[in-house]
């Protein structure tokens, strides 16, 4: 009888069995649509916040466009480097526009590159500040000078030259320039020609300016040429230099010595990506980007 009883029972025990792991699955099926559901609304979270900080670094870069444009200076040097920066930061919001996929990764390099540019402008709102106030110690130095020796002309005459030395000086500053940038398609031969298929490197010549604040000496110059299709042309991946805390890529680097005086300065790009176009050229030293320019290549 015992072992008719068990059999008796082994059919219910089963059926129970089967019952608890129907159970089980359902309840596994609810839990993974719950966090399916959890997933889906996080994602469209983290997508609204992404737009919601793409408004709100827009609108920060509008701010500094606005304070940019709203900057003045008689300096030569100050005006030239505001306006750099003024470029730098519509081609900066012209990449936050075009951007598809923001991601917490790019917002953050976004946020840091408009701190810099935002830092760097506060550093040329104390230089115009403090130019301000020189220009003012020294129109009060003349009133005063020229209050002191009445009609002594030749005793005026020296304290004008010496404001006017002075005045030179502080806008000239001491950051050495580079001028007549040109860009020249080279062939094997290293002689000129006038279409970019026929080249098979490039030649960046240009001189940098005497300026008698600039410390003489040796220094690096890195010249970034930017391509049509809007990439760095490089010889490898290494090519790399520091500048504003950022690792940028060079297409040529040479040592150069420096003395004061004009110095005519030429170089070369080896390197395959040469094809016809407009193509922009950047020099940097002392870190500073010291000159730009752009050439057409047919």
């Amino acid at each position: 009888m015992a072992e008719y009883n068990n059999t008796e029972n082994t059919p219910d025990r089963t059926s129970k069995s089967i019952r608890g792991y129907q159970i089980v699955i359902v309840l596994l099926v609810v839990v993974l649509g719950v966090l399916a559901i959890i997933y889906f609304r996080q994602v469209r979270n983290l997508k609204a916040e992404a737009q919601a900080e793409k408004v709100v670094l827009q609108e920060n870069i509008n701010s500094l466009i606005t304070d940019l444009d709203n900057l003045h200076v008689d300096n030569d040097s100050i005006s030239y480097n505001l306006g750099l920066e003024r470029r730098r930061a519509d081609s900066l919001m012209e990449k936050l526009q075009s951007e598809r996929n923001l991601n917490y990764a790019k917002i953050r390099k976004y946020e840091r590159e408009l701190g810099t540019m935002r830092e760097i402008m506060r550093n040329y709102v104390r230089q115009i500040d403090s130019l301000n106030q020189l220009n003012r110690s020294l129109t009060e130095e003349n009133v005063a000078f020229r209050q002191q020796v009445n009609n002594e002309r030749l005793r005026a005459q020296a304290a004008e030259e010496k404001a006017s030395e002075l005045s030179n000086k502080v806008k000239v500053g001491a950051i050495i320039r580079a001028r007549d940038i040109k860009l020249v398609a080279l062939n094997s031969n290293d002689r000129e020609v006038p279409r970019a298929s026929r080249a098979v490197r490039l030649l960046v010549e240009f001189t940098l300016t005497a300026n008698d604040l600039a410390t003489p000496g040796e220094r690096n110059v890195y010249v970034r040429i930017t391509g049509p299709d809007g990439y760095v042309l490089a010889g490898d991946i290494e090519s790399l230099f520091d500048f504003e805390g950022d690792k940028l890529t060079y297409s040529a680097v040479r040592e150069i010595d420096y003395q004061n005086k004009d110095l005519e300065v030429g170089l070369y790009y080896n390197g395959a990506g040469i094809t016809g176009g407009t193509y922009k050229v950047e020099i940097f030293m002392d870190g500073y980007m010291i000159g730009t320019s752009e050439s057409y290549l047919k």
